[in-house]
C-alpha cells in the first residue's frame, strides 16, 4: 500500500509492481487501480503503477468535487511521477484515463514515452455519455457481489456475448465495497455533482486540439467493436490526423476492453516496442 499528498494536500493512493520500463495505468471515471487487474499478469518486463484518482478507490474524497476534472487529476498523475522519480512514463489510458493521457499530451508531452488509449477518443458518443450519467452516483441496489454480478452480466451481454459468469464476479468486487449495510460504491458519489455542474458551465474543451498533441509520440488505441463511447468514425478520423497510430477493434468487446484479450496484448506489445 502506497500513498502520496498533492501539493493542494489530497493524499492520492498507488500501486507499483515490477520493474523494467514505467507503465503508468490511468483508470475510467469511476474506476480504481483493480481496473487493471485482468491485464495485470500479462505485464512482465514492466513497472506497473495504477493510481486512484482522488476521489476514488482508496484515495481521499476532495472537499471541493469541482476538482474532480481532467486537468486537476492530469496534474496528480505528473506529480505521482515526480513522487516516483520518473521522467517518462508510457501512459495506459481507459476511458477517463485516455482522456488525461491526451490532456498529458498537449501539457507535458516530454513525460511521456507512448500512449495507449483504451477505448476512448477526442468525441465521446452521446448514447455513452447517456448511458454513463444514468449511473454515475448511484448506489448498487445489489446486496451481495452474486446478485451484483448477476446485474452486470444481464446488462453487459449485449456488448459483452460470452463473457462468463466469473468475469463480472471480479468485476463487481472491483467497483464496489461491501459493508455491513450492502455493497456501496468506490467512488465518491459527489462525482455525478462534478460532471453535471462542469457541463453546464458549457467549457468543455476542443479534445482533438488535444489529441493531435500526440503526433509525435507513439500511440496505439483499442476500440471494443461494440462499443457506445468510441465510435467507428471517430476512430477513422484519429487514424487520419495520427498517421502512424497504431489501433485495433477488439471483437465481442463494448466499453471498455478488460485488456487481456490477445488483440489488446498485441497491440500494448506493439506501442511498447515503438516506444523503446
Amino acid at each position: 500500500m502506497s500513498e502520496f499528498m498533492t501539493t493542494d494536500g489530497r493524499r492520492i493512493y498507488f500501486e507499483e509492481t515490477g520493474t523494467g520500463t514505467p507503465l503508468l495505468c490511468l483508470a475510467g471515471l469511476t474506476r480504481n487501480s483493480r481496473d487493471f487487474s485482468f491485464f495485470a499478469p500479462h505485464a512482465a518486463g514492466l513497472r506497473m503503477i495504477a493510481m486512484d484518482y482522488r476521489g476514488r478507490g482508496r484515495s481521499e474524497y476532495d472537499p471541493d468535487f469541482m476538482n474532480y476534472n481532467i486537468f486537476r487529476e492530469s496534474h496528480d498523475a505528473i506529480e505521482l511521477l515526480d513522487h516516483l522519480g520518473i521522467a517518462k512514463a508510457v501512459i495506459l489510458g481507459t476511458s477517463r484515463g485516455g482522456l488525461i493521457a491526451m490532456a498529458l499530451a498537449a501539457s507535458h508531452p516530454e513525460r511521456l514515452a507512448a500512449v495507449i488509449l483504451n477505448d476512448v477518443g477526442p468525441i465521446i458518443e452521446p448514447s455513452g455519455i447517456a448511458k454513463i450519467m444514468a449511473y454515475v452516483g448511484a448506489q448498487p441496489t445489489a446486496k451481495t457481489y452474486d446478485e451484483a454480478a448477476a446485474a452486470l452480466k444481464h446488462v453487459m451481454e449485449p456488448q459483452f456475448p460470452g463473457v462468463p459468469l466469473e468475469t463480472w464476479r471480479k468485476q463487481a468486487e472491483f467497483q464496489y465495497e461491501m459493508r455491513k449495510d450492502g455493497l456501496k460504491l468506490r467512488y465518491d458519489p459527489a462525482l455525478r455533482k462534478a460532471l453535471l455542474e462542469q457541463a453546464a458551465s458549457g467549457a468543455a474543451p476542443d479534445l482533438w486540439v488535444f489529441f493531435e498533441a500526440l503526433r509525435g509520440i507513439p500511440t496505439g488505441v483499442i476500440r471494443g467493436a461494440n462499443s457506445d463511447v468510441l465510435g467507428a468514425d471517430t476512430l477513422a478520423e484519429m487514424r487520419h490526423r495520427h498517421p502512424d497510430l497504431i489501433s485495433v477493434e477488439v471483437p465481442d468487446r463494448g466499453h471498455v476492453p478488460f485488456l487481456n484479450e490477445p488483440q489488446s496484448l498485441d497491440l500494448i506489445q506493439k506501442v511498447l516496442k515503438k516506444a523503446a
